[in-house]
């Protein structure tokens, strides 16, 4: 992956081990199908708002690209569907607006400490 891809520097701004630690009890299946992680529904939804798109074509848009495939969490390129577009009904009833609200200041969170980080680091304060 190119790492000055937007997709690639977006998930690298997210503090996703923090969301999940927080929120993945939210997508726990108990009928026997097998679970999605946090980081794809909220990736997949933060696509969909992004560009517009349809449940479906959110799901197309997230099967033929590797750099979307990649910002929902996938370690290699996969040419099938990563769900089915009716989960994306799901997903939207799970991360309800507050829960978006604290994930966002989670976000908001970690790019601070980046901030506060680089700047401890630049030799020119000096």
């Amino acid at each position: 992956m190119n790492a000055t891809n937007r997709w690639v520097k977006k998930a690298e701004s997210i503090p996703w081990k923090a969301i999940e630690k927080k929120y993945a009890k939210l997508f726990l299946n108990k009928k026997g199908n097998v679970t999605k992680s946090l980081r794809l529904a909220l990736g997949a939804c933060i696509i969909q708002a992004e560009y517009g798109y349809s449940d479906v074509e959110t799901v197309l848009q997230i099967q033929e690209g590797p750099y979307l495939q990649f910002f929902c969490g996938f370690r290699e390129y996969r040419d099938e569907p990563p769900f089915d577009p009716s989960l994306m009904v799901y997903f939207r009833k799970r991360l309800i607006p507050e829960i978006l609200g604290e994930i966002n200041e989670l976000i908001i969170q970690k790019a601070e400490a980046e901030t506060v980080k680089d700047d401890s680091d630049d030799p020119d304060d000096s």
